[in-house]
């Protein structure tokens, strides 16, 4: 028999016995395994009695991987007992031992998580309705219009507008600092790549000419050694030319695509947008109806869990920068934040992904929901959208029986957003155009 107490929400503290034949044995098979590094005097390698050796080293001397197995099986006896779902590896403490009664021994266990349901059916959802208007059909087709345009020298000062190819050197009290050099440098004038202050004062410069050009880093500058401060950047113009654009006609639309005249393009460019527009609206829908049903949920999740896979999360991060020379540190300057501030923000992604998992297990447990075929096409496709070289071919082999039961999971999820989508009800958002 075994005995259960709550520490707290989430975390037990489970005490169980080994019996004494299944220690005893732990014991031995480890004597017989590992005794002959024990020396003792009067006794040839590997004879001396087990009793002698744990009375000169200890009565630990054969707690090794045996006596772990033993406990570990003891262990999964008492937590099918009490029906328990450890979500971490337990912490094991021996409370009492001896050969004629066995262990008394201690486990202390973070269980999976909570949960209670909220609705999940009949949800409301508002939704926009995302329509596709001409402002958005010549904005796509003017983006096409400068994918064909040509870059033409010209011998005049710097305009907005302009693309301009130049040096520059950054100096801050009077010191070069790291990061602030570079040569031909190509960059639109106006495009706002640099810190303010900085495109704007080079209009008006000409092909050869040099100029200091005064800034200040703004209070929030990534690099904090910069942040607030006034700098000097010495630049030194190459090359000036303009973007020459194609006339928007006939012509542009027979040389850009497979339509004869400019009415087909903007057709097929406003179908393109429409069925965009279609998968834009169909994710939202998904992921505001899957976000609801979770926030209808009341879920209790241990701390150490959370920390648990947090940490997991950063060590995974951490080698992988590792692997091309960067520090944790660096990498988060690169991202604009702090160590401190990215180990929160795994923190919390971490709290959000335990919940999810555990309100989609619940709905399903609720639902006893097992994957239809569409289930199995609609994740197969998902995985077939990320490679877009598989062929309909590849598809229709990832499909067969015998195939399927990789994608189990991901179409287990499927189901689970078929169910809510077609149960939950859709409400009518203010319009506005899609994105």
């Amino acid at each position: 028999m075994s005995e259960i107490t709550t520490i707290e929400n989430g975390k037990v503290k489970l005490t169980f016995k080994l019996p004494a034949e299944d220690y005893v044995k732990a014991l031995n098979d480890a004597y017989h395994r590992i005794g002959s590094k024990y020396r003792m005097p009067g006794f040839r390698n590997g004879k001396a009695p087990r009793r002698m050796i744990e009375k000169q080293y200890g009565d630990a001397a054969f707690w090794d991987k045996e006596l772990d197995m033993a406990v570990e099986r003891a262990c999964a006896d008492a937590v099918a007992e009490h029906k328990l779902l450890p979500a971490l590896a337990p912490e094991y403490s021996i409370l009492s031992y001896s050969e004629t009664d066995g262990c008394e021994i201690e486990a202390t266990m973070v269980l999976e998580p909570t949960c209670e349901l909220g609705d999940y059916k009949g949800i409301e959802i508002a939704l926009q309705e995302y329509n596709v208007t001409d402002e958005q059909v010549a904005e796509e087709l003017e983006k096409r219009r400068h994918d064909q345009a040509r870059l033409v020298a010209v011998d005049r000062p710097i305009e907005l507008g302009d693309t301009a190819v130049f040096d520059f050197a950054g100096f801050c009290d009077g010191e070069q600092f790291e990061g602030g050099t570079a040569e031909n440098y190509s960059m639109v004038i106006g495009s706002h790549q640099f810190i303010p202050g900085f495109e704007e004062q080079m209009v008006g410069m000409k092909v050869d000419e040099e100029r200091d050009v005064n800034v200040t880093f703004p209070e929030d500058y990534n690099a904090e050694h910069l942040a607030g401060k006034p700098a000097v950047f010495k630049v030194k113009v190459h090359e000036i030319s303009y973007e020459e654009l194609p006339e928007l006609d006939d012509e542009f639309a027979s040389e850009t695509s497979e339509f004869d005249t400019l009415d087909e393009l903007k057709a097929d460019i406003r179908r393109e947008l429409e069925e965009q527009a279609k998968k834009d609206r169909e994710v939202a829908f998904e992921s505001a109806a899957m976000q609801k049903v979770i926030d209808n949920a009341k879920v209790e999740i241990h701390e150490e869990l959370i920390h648990a896979e947090a940490h997991a999360e950063l060590h995974d991060l951490e080698h992988q920068l590792s692997e091309i020379g960067l520090k944790f540190e660096d990498y988060a300057n690169y991202m604009g934040t702090t160590p401190e501030d990215l180990h929160e923000r795994y923190h919390k992604m971490a709290a959000d992904q335990i919940k999810a998992r555990t309100v989609i297990q619940a709905v399903i447990d609720a639902e006893k929901l097992e994957p239809e075929d569409c289930d199995y096409e609609a994740a197969v496709n998902a995985y077939a959208e990320r490679n877009k070289d598989w062929t309909p071919e590849k598809i229709a082999e990832e499909l067969l029986p015998e195939n399927r039961r990789k994608y189990a999971q991901s179409a287990l999820y499927e189901a689970v957003i078929r169910l809510i989508k077609s149960n939950a009800v859709i409400v009518k958002k203010e319009e506005n155009k899609a994105e």
